[in-house]
């Protein structure tokens, strides 16, 4: 006998009492049958509850042909009583998700004609696949739309209508169904076939926040949250956006302007530092002129600068010219230069005996090494003729 379903009754019930009616091993644990219970197996893209039977905790819960099975940690004697516990912060906010979800998709169904052909209740975000484009400044028109319909705080309607009145009724569904269908309205709003979990009023969904749209196949993919959710995303992003304001010394409301000073104020600096670098690379190209093959140790170069720094002193030095920049520990960025040279079978050898990786033009070579100074120094000692510079 199938087992009767509480969730349906009252989907705000966080504790029952139920009769094990079976119980068998199964994957390296249980999974157990109840007489009765609270707990929502996985379906309607709403995942299972969890919480504890008695002293086994329940770790996922579905329907199998018509028996909803209880997957737990240990078993449970047939026949015995125990007392169910749903864990509630859970089950509520999945309930939340999954009715922002459906407002999201009626006001897009209404206002577009486009159908929710994907939909995914992550542990994070909710993904709605929808058939059709939608802008920035569209989603930002649904998002205002759909959370006046949450204060509004109407009652959800669900309902099994008969075949001759589901008929008559404009309901999603994303397939033909047939036999007893259960239908959740939000009044005004939305109208679809579905058997998972909603909260009872949309006031209790308390926020929606519609996070991006992206291209997704034919159409799009949005992303969102509700409730607990969008408020925790908002202190996020509130806790951000005062340790910003700390660090530039602006008010909370003008942390974006402080940024774009700060922006302009790193690329003049930034063009001063190339500047700087320019007449430092040109000195060493002088320093080096004739001096024949040159290893160099620079501090605090990106790899452009190390490469610009070997490309200048190669043009001067008559030799090779290896210019490293980093630490011991954290690695050496390197460039190799040398004029009508062939430096592949030198750089391979070099990467090879000092763990490091890169390559590029016969005459001009970039990459990186994990040795120590020491060790860098070592292997040009061995590799140029003169020990370099």
């Amino acid at each position: 006998m199938a087992a009767e379903k509480l969730y349906y009754q009252d989907v705000f019930m966080r504790e029952f009492q139920g009769t094990v009616t079976r119980c068998e091993p199964w994957k390296g644990g249980f999974r157990v049958a109840l007489d009765r219970t609270a707990f929502y197996p996985e379906g309607g893209g709403q995942p299972w509850d969890t919480g504890t039977l008695g002293e086994a905790a329940v770790q996922e819960v579905h329907e199998k042909e018509g028996e909803v099975w209880h997957y737990t940690d240990r078993p449970l004697e047939v026949g015995s009583t125990v007392t169910g516990r749903i864990d509630w912060e859970r089950r509520f906010d999945l309930m939340q998700q999954h009715s922002g979800e459906h407002l999201v998709s009626g006001l897009v169904h209404a206002r577009f004609g486009y159908d929710n052909v994907g939909f995914h209740m992550g542990e994070a975000v909710i993904t709605m696949d929808f058939n059709g484009e939608i802008r920035p400044e569209e989603l930002a028109e649904i998002e205002a739309q759909a959370n006046a319909r949450v204060w509004e705080d109407r009652e959800t309607h669900i309902f099994y209508p008969d075949e001759e009145e589901r008929r008559q009724l404009p309901y999603r569904s994303k397939k033909e169904l047939t036999g007893l269908v259960r239908l959740v309205e939000f009044p005004g709003t939305d109208l679809c076939a579905c058997c998972g979990l909603h909260v009872a009023r949309t006031g209790q969904i308390g926020l929606i926040k519609l996070l991006s749209v992206q291209k997704f196949r034919e159409g799009v993919r949005v992303e969102m949250i509700s409730g607990g959710r969008a408020l925790a995303h908002v202190n996020q992003l509130e806790e951000q956006n005062h340790r910003i304001s700390v660090q530039l010394s602006a008010k909370p409301g003008e942390t974006a302007a402080a940024v774009a000073r700060l922006g302009e104020e790193n690329f003049a600096l930034r063009g001063r530092i190339m500047e700087l670098e320019e007449r430092l690379f040109s000195q060493k190209a002088a320093e080096c002129r004739g001096a024949g093959n040159v290893l160099l140790f620079e501090e605090g170069l990106e790899p452009d600068g190390v490469r610009k720094l070997a490309a200048a002193v190669m043009e001067t030095c008559g030799g090779l010219c290896a210019v490293f920049s980093g630490a011991d520990g954290a690695g050496y960025k390197y460039a190799l230069g040398q004029k009508d040279g062939n430096l592949r079978e030198l750089c391979q050898e070099m990467n090879r005996q000092l763990s490091g990786r890169g390559g590029g033009k016969p005459f001009f070579v970039q990459g990186s090494v994990s040795a120590s100074r020491r060790g860098i120094e070592a292997f040009w000692a061995q590799a140029l003729p003169d020990g370099g510079r």
